[in-house]
C-alpha cells in the first residue's frame, strides 16, 4: 500500500480481487474522489466483489483476467490516468484450500484447476487429450521440471488404460515418474504448477497486462506486481527493467535523453517477506513485489 497508494483521489486497479484484502485496504486509503476497479477469473471472488460493490460505490469489479485491463480502462474514459495499478500473481489460498478446485496436490478432488470454472478447458481435459510432446514441454517451460519428458511418458501411458479425472491419481502418477526431488517439496510441486499455468493461460495474461500497463498509467502513476514463482518473477524483472532503460541505440551513435524513451522509473530494490511476515502466513516465503513508476 505504501508503494503503491500516493493519491487519495486517484483511479487504481487491483489485477486480482481474490477474496477483497488488498481491495479493501486500498479503499481505506482513498478519499471520496478516489475509484478502484477490481478484475477477476473465478467466479467466487466476483461474487465477493459483489458484495463490496454494494457497499462502497467508488468499487466495481470485472469478471475478466487483467489481460484485458487496458480495454476496461479505454471504455471507462480513464485511459493515461490511472494513478496505480497492482499485479498479484498466481493462485489464491482460498483456491488452494478449497480440493474440489483441483489446484492441490495435497488433498484429493477433481482435476480442474481453473481460475474461472464457467469457461475453458479444466486441467483433466488438457491431461487427457494433450501429445505427449506438449505434456514435456509445459512441465518443463512452466514447471522448469528436468524430468519432463518421464513423467509424460507416464501420464499418457495411464490415460491410455483410464482417463484422468483426480488430483491424487495424477500426483501418484507423477511422483512415481520423478527419480529425485528436493527435500521438503512434494514431487508433484513443479507439474502440477506447470499444468494450471498452462489451463489458465497465467504467463501470456502477465505478458499482455504488462504491456498495456505503461500507457493506462498516468505521469507519476505506479505499478506494483507480486510475483511467486521464478517464471513470473523473469517476465516482470524484464519488462521494468527494459522500460526502465528505454530504447537502445549503437554506442557510436548520438542521441539525446528524450530520443531514448524512457517509460519507466524503478523504484526501491525487490521487496520479500519479512521474518515476522513468515511467521503469520508462510506462503508468503516465496513472495517477490517490484515496484516502478511512470515518468
Amino acid at each position: 500500500m505504501e508503494a503503491l497508494v500516493h493519491d487519495s483521489a486517484g483511479f487504481y486497479i487491483d489485477g486480482t480481487f481474490g477474496r477483497g484484502g488488498h481491495s479493501r485496504a486500498i479503499l481505506q486509503r482513498l478519499g471520496e474522489e478516489g475509484r478502484l476497479l477490481a478484475f477477476d477469473k473465478d467466479p467466487q471472488a466476483i461474487a465477493a466483489g459483489r458484495e463490496l460493490e454494494g457497499v462502497d460505490t467508488r468499487f466495481a469489479i470485472v469478471h475478466e483476467s487483467f489481460s484485458v485491463l487496458a480495454d476496461e480502462v479505454e471504455r471507462r474514459g480513464v485511459a493515461g490516468r490511472v494513478a496505480g495499478i497492482l499485479l498479484d500473481l498466481g493462485v489464491s489460498s482460498p483456491q488452494l484450500d478449497q480440493a474440489e478446485r483441483g489446484f492441490s496436490f495435497m488433498q484429493d478432488g477433481p482435476l480442474d484447476m481453473r481460475m474461472d470454472t464457467s469457461r475453458g478447458m479444466s486441467a483433466a481435459d488438457w491431461v487427457n487429450s494433450a501429445k505427449e510432446e506438449e505434456i514435456a514441454r509445459v512441465l518443463f517451460e512452466y514447471g522448469e521440471e528436468r524430468f519432463s519428458r518421464r513423467m509424460a511418458r507416464a501420464i499418457v501411458a495411464r490415460r491410455q488404460q483410464t482417463p484422468f479425472t483426480r488430483t491424487r491419481e495424477l500426483a501418484e502418477v507423477i511422483t512415481a515418474a520423478n527419480p529425485k526431488w528436493q527435500r521438503d517439496k512434494h514431487p508433484a510441486t513443479r507439474a502440477f504448477q506447470a499444468i494450471r499455468i498452462e489451463v489458465n493461460n497465467e504467463l501470456r495474461d502477465l505478458e499482455q497486462a504488462l504491456a498495456t500497463a505503461v500507457a493506462v498509467l498516468q505521469p507519476g502513476g505506479r505499478l506494483v506486481v507480486i510475483s511467486f514463482h521464478s517464471l513470473e518473477d523473469r517476465i516482470v524483472k524484464r519488462f521494468v527493467k527494459q522500460e526502465a532503460r528505454g530504447q537502445v541505440f549503437p554506442k557510436w551513435l548520438p542521441v539525446t535523453q528524450d530520443q531514448i524513451a524512457h517509460s519507466l522509473r524503478i523504484i526501491g530494490k525487490t521487496v520479500k517477506a519479512s521474518e515476522e511476515e513468515l511467521q503469520l502466513n508462510i506462503r508468503s516465503r516465496s513472495a517477490i513485489m517490484r515496484v516502478a513508476e511512470k515518468l
